[in-house]
């Protein structure tokens, strides 16, 4: 199982999570084994390249698969030609946290406050083009609000600057920012899922806290190299769909902030395709540009 990330990140982790309950239905170990580089897209062309004998698969997530093929001026890869979908594993969305130094407590209040101040907050992301910048994105158009975006390299610098107050607010992945919320460092406003989050009941959705259709997560999704035999693929979802129901396998990826998905091969190709229309309609609106 390649993971285009770096070992001990989120991938890793989630990955090294999943092998062992697949392994025991496959009745062979998984190996981890990881590619890190470019965003993603290093260890997601290794497994487009691979043989398609069902030996290898690649656990991707949305910036390597959805966002980067449209903003970078040539791919490696065509995602829909050159991967196969066998299912998706787990979403992990942002939670909206903002300076205590703002003073607000809910979405409602901190729309008002950008629309009185234009231009005046600011909001943090882990860089030009990434997930963190698109939510921010995607909750400024939304919501009609003109906040400034500071780019960083990463999300660690960025949520320190926001207890610095050094900026004003961040769209950041749950386990990123879930310590400095429950330790009431960092007011969180809402999640951006359909859905609450289990490891935090009393934080309402964007949608709940009156900001409709900002749902942003960074998700992760199970792929082998196309031309993989049909039966190999149906053996490959089986034990990751299997491995999605067992018990301590679900809480322990709960712990990761995320909401286990599953599915089937085709709700994941038919996914892929509305993610990269969402996200495009958001690349072009807010005109975002990597170097």
């Amino acid at each position: 199982m390649i993971v285009p990330f770096a070992a001990g990140g989120p991938a890793d982790i989630i990955a090294r999570l999943i092998g062992p309950a697949m392994t025991r239905e496959l009745r062979q170990p998984i190996v981890v084994d990881s590619r890190s580089g470019a965003g993603g897209m290093v260890g997601v062309e290794a497994a487009a390249r691979s043989r398609p004998d069902g030996l290898t698969t690649v656990l991707a997530s949305t910036g390597a698969l959805v966002v980067l093929p449209q903003l970078m001026p040539r791919m490696a890869y065509d995602v829909a030609k050159d991967l196969a979908p066998i299912t998706h594993v787990l979403s992990v969305p942002q939670l909206l946290v903002v300076s205590p130094k703002l003073g607000v407590k809910s979405v409602a209040e901190l729309v008002a406050l950008a629309k009185r101040q234009p231009g005046k907050l600011t909001y943090g992301s882990a860089g030009n083009g990434s997930s963190l910048h698109l939510a921010g994105e995607l909750f400024r158009l939304r919501t009609g609000i003109d906040i400034v975006h500071v780019p960083y390299r990463g999300a660690a610098p960025a949520v320190t600057d926001l207890l610095g107050g050094t900026i004003d607010m961040i769209l950041a992945d749950v386990p990123v920012v879930i310590a400095h919320v429950r330790g009431g460092a960092l007011p969180a406003l809402a999640v951006t899922a359909d859905q609450r989050l289990p490891s935090l009941p009393e934080l309402p959705t964007m949608a709940e806290a009156g900001a409709k259709d900002v749902i942003s997560e960074t998700w992760y999704a199970l792929f082998a190299p196309a031309g993989t035999p049909p039966d190999r693929l149906a053996t490959l979802h089986r034990a990751a769909v299997t491995a999605l129901r067992d018990t301590e396998t679900r809480r322990n990826l709960m712990d990761q902030g995320g909401l286990v998905v599953g599915g089937t091969p085709e709700e994941l190709a038919g996914f892929v395709r509305s993610e990269t229309a969402k996200w495009g309609e958001i690349i072009r609106l807010a005109n975002i540009k990597i170097d």
